[in-house]
């Protein structure tokens, strides 16, 4: 305490060390303390009103609590005189029992007075009722049922109270009201009449209905009576709890599904569109009775019914009944995707239980699957299966009739651009995009799917297309003058190459396949290219077997003295390209490069093959101004069929180079010539300068043998800008140059391995 005032002393100070800081402030100090005072004093009343209040209150509860013992004093003693009381008057009741017995009598008789009456006039209200049940006058038959099965029911019960172990009396009680459970049933039977009818007589007169739903209420009730009564006494008449409104929900469970069952009235026998013709008649029968339900049928039963709600699931496990029944038959393909279309999207659409007078009372997202998924997987497997089979049929025709147009006498159709296609891609993408059409029905899942499957079925039929052509270049070689037109459709199956791989990106495309390179596409590419470099290669070799003869006189004697052979190469590679101007980018301008690489190359052949042999220094230098005038020639030519020279410039400058050696008259210099040749065309071998050096014709053996040795020393290493031609150029030894002169020629065939190197195109 004494710390406490410690405290509050030494806050004070400082309070009033910082309210009188300066000399000013002490004018006021006066009002200062009279201020404060009134604080205290406002201070010491609040203080002195709440203990008050609290000493009040525990002098209330005092109070209160001494009034309460007062109050449980006087309790027990009431309790003790009662249990007095009750202990005097256990003898006294057991004198009362035969009271007791006489009061149930007593009951039991007024029970039959009552309803004497009913009793002797059950057949006469039965038959009644029955004639009211006729009229329809549902309300006045269900009154005369009550009141007979209550005279019953109160009689059954006076006699259960008698505990009486003769069953006599009971027994006599039910024959005699036996017509009350055969009324009751026949009213029963109408009432489950007129709601299979609710629907159509909802439209007409909903009296009918109210009535049969208010008489259904009635005997809701009465059954919980009845039952919470079992539960005290243990007795419950004969034919109850009714549950006449379990039953009601069973038979309007079972008019929804008679109510699909006659939309299905069509069939695959009357019309081949009987499916999609079957899903519209029920989409607008239930929408129609739905719509029924909300604006008429909710009037006509309680609220807590729920009866939109009810009805929309009833319905919704009709329709799925149904499906799941059609699933199960023999569905074709054409009729298994509008049939999952319509389930997945048309069922929960705007146009069917989406609706919007239906979307504020019930939620289309609540409802489960029209279909499980295992059926749904069932199908689209049955469906992909098929169109599988179908495709590859599809396909193989495709093909047929397009090898038919390769027998053509007519060149093929040219595209906007001048290229040369055939009709195969049209009809085989226009399958594929139907296919897509249909699968895009049902999901985007299965559309990509379908997309896939397409696209696989695409690679195996590349890789007999391929075979295919492969089939049609033998037979064309067996008789060069057949088909006519061989070289036009071999640059459009070159051209569709190119398309083909054009259509697979803009079907991608347009059916929104995920991004990213599948093994499938990967394999697809591959087979183009190779397809179209195998192609290019069969039109190439056209090419040279019509240039074979001219080629074998190249480097020859008759070369010497004449341009023609040059004359006729460059001729007929130019009217190949005017063909081959026809064939799309980037094919025309490899076919080009190619042409070129090949030409060079079987020219170095020629030269390699020791054909002449130069005698002097007149003959080498008119020889080799020949070849570099025909590398010009072969320049020009090569620039005039491609968009771009530069290759072809370094590939016709090999032939220069050659020609550089030849040309040299100082033998003394050869070294030299023939290692600048090798420091640009690193790969030459001995036996290419062998060749050469043989061709020159003034080159002993010891210069010959001191040039490959030497060479061989001092190889240069390879540049990356060296050109790498000679590899593709054979050097025949001296045997097989005497084995051809001996050997006979074999007529009909063409292209020995010297003629036709490997054509190498560059991936596109």
């Amino acid at each position: 305490m004494e710390e406490t005032e410690r405290e509050a002393a030494a806050r004070a100070v400082r309070r009033v060390a910082g309210m009188f800081q300066q000399a000013e402030q002490l004018d006021k100090l006066m009002e200062a303390r009279t201020e404060e005072a009134r604080k205290k004093a406002s201070v010491e009343a609040r203080l002195e009103a709440a203990v008050q209040s609290h000493l009040d209150g525990v002098q209330t509860g005092l109070t209160r609590l001494h009034n309460t013992l007062v109050d449980v004093k006087d309790i027990g003693k009431s309790l003790e005189a009662v249990g007095r009381d009750w202990r005097r008057s256990m003898d006294t009741i057991g004198n009362l029992k035969d009271v007791k017995a006489a009061v149930v009598q007593h009951s039991q008789l007024a029970s039959v007075v009552e309803n004497l009456r009913n009793i002797f006039s059950v057949p006469e209200i039965a038959q009644e009722t029955k004639q009211l049940i006729e009229q329809a006058q549902l309300l006045l038959a269900h009154r005369n049922l009550m009141e007979m099965e209550s005279s019953r029911d109160d009689l059954m019960y006076e006699q259960h109270r008698m505990d009486s172990k003769d069953d006599s009396d009971m027994q006599l009680l039910r024959i005699h009201f036996r017509d009350v459970q055969s009324t009751s049933d026949e009213l029963a039977k109408q009432l489950w009449v007129v709601l299979q009818r609710s629907l159509v007589m909802v439209r007409r007169d909903p009296t009918m209905l109210v009535s049969a739903v208010r008489i259904i209420e009635r005997e809701e009730k009465i059954d919980r009576h009845m039952l919470d009564r079992e539960k005290q006494m243990g007795f419950i008449p004969p034919g109850r709890p009714k549950r006449w409104k379990d039953k009601m929900f069973k038979v309007l469970e079972g008019t929804v599904s008679n109510r699909i069952e006659c939309t299905q009235s069509v069939t695959r026998e009357m019309d081949k569109m009987w499916l999609v013709r079957l899903l519209e008649i029920t989409r607008i029968y239930v929408l129609d009775d739905l719509r029924i339900v909300k604006n008429l049928m909710v009037h006509c039963f309680p609220p807590h019914y729920n009866t939109l709600t009810r009805f929309f699931h009833l319905y919704h496990d009709a329709v799925s009944n149904r499906l799941q029944e059609l699933a199960s038959e023999d569905l074709e393909p054409n009729e298994i995707v509008p049939m999952l279309a319509w389930v997945l999207h048309t069922y929960k659409s705007e146009q069917m239980m989406g609706h919007p007078e239906l979307r504020s009372e019930c939620d289309v997202k609540q409802l489960e699957a029209l279909l499980p998924q295992d059926i749904v997987d069932q199908l689209l497997g049955r469906y992909v299966q098929t169109v599988t089979s179908n495709i590859t049929g599809w396909l193989q025709k495709a093909l047929e009739d397009d090898k038919k147009d390769w027998q053509k006498e007519t060149e093929p159709e040219a595209d906007q651009d001048g290229h040369y296609q055939t009709t195969l891609y049209q009809n085989i993408f226009q399958i594929f995009e139907q296919n897509l059409q249909v699968a895009a029905q049902v999901d985007e899942a299965f559309e990509e799917q379908v997309l896939k499957l397409c696209l696989r079925q695409l690679s195996s039929f590349l890789t007999r297309y391929r075979e295919a052509v492969v089939v049609y270049k033998g037979q064309h070689l067996r008789d060069r003058q057949q088909p006519q037109c061989y070289v036009q459709y071999m640059i459009a199956i070159v051209n569709n190459c190119q398309t083909f791989r054009e259509s697979i990106s803009s079907l991608k495309r347009r059916h929104k396949q995920s991004p990213g390179l599948s093994d499938i596409d990967a394999a697809n590419e591959k087979t183009l290219n190779e397809f179209a470099q195998e192609g290019c290669q069969f039109l190439l070799d056209e090419v040279f077997l019509d240039l074979e003869p001219t080629l074998n006189e190249l480097l020859t004697r008759k070369w010497l003295s004449s341009s023609l052979a040059v004359d006729t190469i460059c001729m007929t590679v130019e009217d190949y390209f005017s063909d081959f101007n026809k064939m799309k980018e980037p094919f025309k301008r490899e076919m080009a490069s190619e042409a070129c690489r090949r030409v060079v190359v079987e020219y170095l052949k020629a030269v390699m093959k020791r054909r002449i042999s130069f005698k002097n220094a007149d003959e080498r230098r008119k020889g080799a101004e020949k070849m570099i005038k025909e590398a010009e020639q072969f320049k020009l030519l090569f620039k005039k069929v491609s968009t771009g020279g530069e290759e072809a410039d370094g590939l016709c400058d090999t032939i220069a180079a050659v020609a550089e050696v030849f040309k040299l008259n100082d033998r003394t210099l050869l070294y030299l010539e023939v290692s600048a040749l090798v420091s640009i065309y690193p790969d030459i071998r001995k036996d290419h300068v062998a060749a050469l050096l043989a061709v020159r014709g003034d080159a002993s053996r010891d210069v010959r043998q001191t040039i490959k040795e030497t060479l061989s020393q001092n190889k240069p290493a390879e540049a990356g800008t060296t050109q790498t031609i000679f590899k593709d150029v054979t050097v025949p030894s001296l045997t097989a140059k005497f084995l051809k002169k001996t050997s006979p020629s074999v007529p009909g065939v063409h292209g020995s391995t010297s003629l036709n190197p490997q054509l190498i195109i560059r991936p596109i």
